[in-house]
């Protein structure tokens, strides 16, 4: 793969990144994935909607926070429009900042955080998938140096100006792609209590995966100085999901019975319709797991065609 010599477009005069374009379809893919997912576990669709309103603004704002306190950025350039343009976004970052704002918008709706979160953390591993191939277009986030020819090929390495490195981007793009066809397969077909395990398995994957990858990175992608900061995090993220996730089965044994579904009442997790809005009316579908318990859906009644012709 050889070097980008222009890796944007022009459109009305406007400079767009290929980066930005990449991010845009993993984040628009990861929408109709939630919002389908919301559809198969028995929740309205509208909902996920109302989440990316407030979720993703909050998680690019987070992701440059991140980014701009770990790299040791002064405060003036953090939001210096000169500055966002010339990059500076931490996944990480932004997970933690998209998850936080979603707790809040459930919290205001009243609505099942955990429920939710199963429906949508786990599509953040495809937008993730994607989004990597945006550092292919920057050529950025790269691994070390390989010499030996015999290993300069293609998906193992990249070329950078002419050097061969180890293509970091691909290798995480391939394991959060298998991640997510895992989780998002598993909460397809899973109906039993408690919520919560699908979102956690997520930050138990995700975290695993970066505190892996990152010693590999290249040193001018390593956050922090002295202290590789997204490791840590990394590490933190994936023991607290372990831990939050033997805490939910510990919960869920001690009220139903079971570590996983229930003894003592209804076993599934997603039997009540959650609602998007007061008046939302469930019906028939086949995706909805549980969607046999609905009537069909009444059929449209036509609509008048104009107004009443004059008797004569």
């Amino acid at each position: 793969m050889n070097e980008l010599l222009n890796p944007s477009i022009t459109i009305f005069g406007f400079q767009i990144y290929y980066y930005a374009i990449v991010i845009v379809v993993g984040l628009v893919l990861a929408t109709c994935l939630s919002a389908l997912m919301m559809k198969r576990r028995n929740m309205s669709p509208d909902f996920v909607f109302t989440l990316f309103i407030f979720c993703i603004p909050s998680a690019l704002i987070c992701a440059r926070l991140y980014y701009c306190v770990t790299d040791g950025m002064h405060v003036s350039d953090w939001f210096r429009w000169e500055s966002i343009r010339s990059g500076g976004l931490s996944i990480l970052g932004g997970v933690l900042g998209g998850v936080l704002a979603g707790l809040i918008v459930c919290l205001v709706k009243r609505a099942n955080f955990f429920r939710a979160a199963d429906c949508v953390v786990p599509t953040i591993l495809i937008a993730q998938a994607i989004g990597r191939w945006g550092n292919y277009f920057n050529q950025e986030v790269y691994g070390s140096l390989i010499t030996d020819p015999a290993w300069q090929w293609f998906p193992w390495a990249v070329e950078i100006g002419g050097n061969y490195y180890h293509a970091l981007f691909f290798y995480e793009s391939v394991i959060n792609t298998i991640g997510f066809l895992l989780i998002y397969g598993a909460a397809w077909n899973f109906t039993k209590k408690p919520n919560g395990l699908f979102a956690f398995l997520y930050f138990a994957w995700y975290g695993s995966v970066r505190a892996l990858m990152e010693p590999l990175r290249n040193s001018q992608y390593i956050l922090g100085d002295g202290i590789m900061w997204s490791q840590v995090t990394s590490i933190i993220m994936a023991a607290a999901a372990l831990v939050a996730i033997a805490i939910l089965l510990a919960v869920n044994y001690k009220k139903e019975g079971s570590l996983i579904g229930s003894r003592k009442g209804d076993p599934c997790a997603i039997t009540e319709f959650a609602k998007s809005y007061k008046d939302e009316v469930p019906y028939f579908s086949k995706i909805n797991l549980l969607g046999a318990n609905y009537p069909p859906k009444p059929a449209k009644t036509p609509k008048a065609k104009g107004k009443d012709k004059e008797k004569k």
